[in-house]
């Protein structure tokens, strides 16, 4: 059996499959507090879910796989005890580092943003010295199974300016004073080695239970889909609105927050806007949600203009952190509310698969959607209506289903070699 832990932006999620990836068992841990998380919250959260193993399923354990949000770092000493703080990946602190390296990046880098991990390793090495690793989210707790930490997977290592192009750190990082704390990169999936003896003993682990390279969240959601092909987008419906798409070009263009994942022979492109269902609960639960979709006409367009944003600043379709939300007019029946800001991100997104066919990418015939607001079928017909194209949601929309798929491909070309 096989195990995929997704943390996400507001909790850990786990997922185990057998080699058929038939579900066997999932769980869920939520952060006491997501908008404020640290390093130790993820630490429970993995420790938690892995106590609540059943005893035959950790017994049974082949391989384990992680992912994290992408852009999200953290410094560590030699005994993985985190230096300062964990810097999420919509943290914006690093404005002066990242106007530093805009001096001495290539033009077009993806790195020259404040929410870059490259812009915030600077910021800890500057504020938070003495490290001995500087870690993406995913390979903290990856390390602390397999107790070898300063590896990550390209994935990850994308927003900290690895080359996935020549799959090397570029000379100009490697100049960086910070160069000693950067990670060996491997491919997602790649076997790490074995989850670590006390792990194993402390879980009742498989002994031989192997530790895989990860990836991060919204490429674990894509996985979950088991897209092969570049005409149907998947947009991942979470806290923020994440659009990804296969190509057979890479396409980077940072003023439009687009960039490009290696994905086999293919390039994963798309972006992630800053608005998504966290808008929403900011003025609903779930019960509110529910109702009031019921009460919308899909077919109907709202004659409300809304960009509906958590907070200022905005990166996909076009990067903007100065862009402010758009709520208002505020209409007195909130079905005509939640109707706005549904349009609104359809709109969105809409706009951000027309953004990516302009730079090169596909057109796409459809979409196929994840994530918890991939639930929601008024949105879903809205968005159809928008995109022009059919809407249809995943038969599996967590991430942790991606990265067991991850930990489960990897053993069984291991297998087969």
């Amino acid at each position: 059996m096989y195990l995929g832990i997704d943390f996400g932006t507001t909790g850990a999620r786990a997922c185990v499959i057998d080699a058929q990836k038939k579900i066997y068992w999932e769980q869920r841990i939520a952060y006491p507090d997501a908008t404020a998380q640290s390093a130790q919250d993820w630490q429970s959260a993995l420790y938690a879910l892995l106590d609540k193993l059943p005893t035959p399923i950790a017994a049974s354990l082949r391989g384990i796989a992680i992912d994290g949000t992408s852009g999200t770092v953290l410094q560590c000493d030699s005994a993985l005890q985190p230096i300062g703080p964990a810097l999420l990946y919509n943290e914006a602190r690093a404005e002066a580092q990242a106007k530093q390296l805009s001096t001495l990046a290539p033009s077009g880098s993806n790195v020259c943003t404040p929410s870059s991990g490259l812009s915030k390793a600077l910021w800890l090495a500057q504020y938070h010295p003495g490290a001995h690793y500087l870690m993406h989210q995913a390979d903290w707790l990856t390390a602390l199974l397999s107790g070898r930490p300063g590896i990550s997977d390209y994935h990850n290592a994308l927003k900290s300016g690895y080359d996935v192009q020549r799959l090397c750190w570029p000379d100009w990082i490697q100049a960086l004073p910070i160069a000693p704390l950067l990670p060996s990169v491997v491919a997602p999936g790649s076997v790490i080695g074995k989850v670590s003896s006390s792990i194993t003993a402390r879980y009742g682990i498989a002994s031989d239970c192997t530790i895989h390279a990860g990836t991060t969240d919204s490429i674990a959601a894509f996985m979950a889909s088991e897209v092969n092909d570049s005409s149907t987008g998947v947009t991942s419906l979470g806290t923020t609105l994440v659009l990804k798409q296969l190509s057979p070009t890479r396409i980077e263009s940072p003023k439009n927050g687009i960039y490009s994942h290696r994905y086999g022979d293919l390039w994963l492109v798309g972006g992630a806007s800053n608005a998504g269902a966290g808008v929403l609960r900011s003025y609903f639960n779930d019960a509110q949600l529910s109702e009031l979709s019921a009460q919308i006409d899909a077919h109907q367009e709202s004659p409300l203009d809304y960009y509906p944003l958590h907070k200022r600043g905005e990166r996909f379709p076009a990067y903007d952190p100065a862009l402010e939300p758009r709520l208002s007019p505020r209409p007195k029946d909130d079905a005509d509310f939640l109707h706005g800001i549904l349009q609104g991100l359809a709109r969105i997104e809409a706009a951000g698969y027309a953004c990516l066919a302009e730079l090169g990418a596909p057109p796409i015939r459809q979409v196929i959607s994840n994530g918890g607001g991939a639930h929601n079928q008024t949105w879903s017909t809205i968005r159809s209506r928008v995109l022009h194209h059919p809407v249809c949601t995943s038969a599996h929309i967590e991430a942790a289903y991606g990265s067991a798929l991850l930990a489960r491909k990897h053993d069984v070309l291991a297998t087969k070699s």
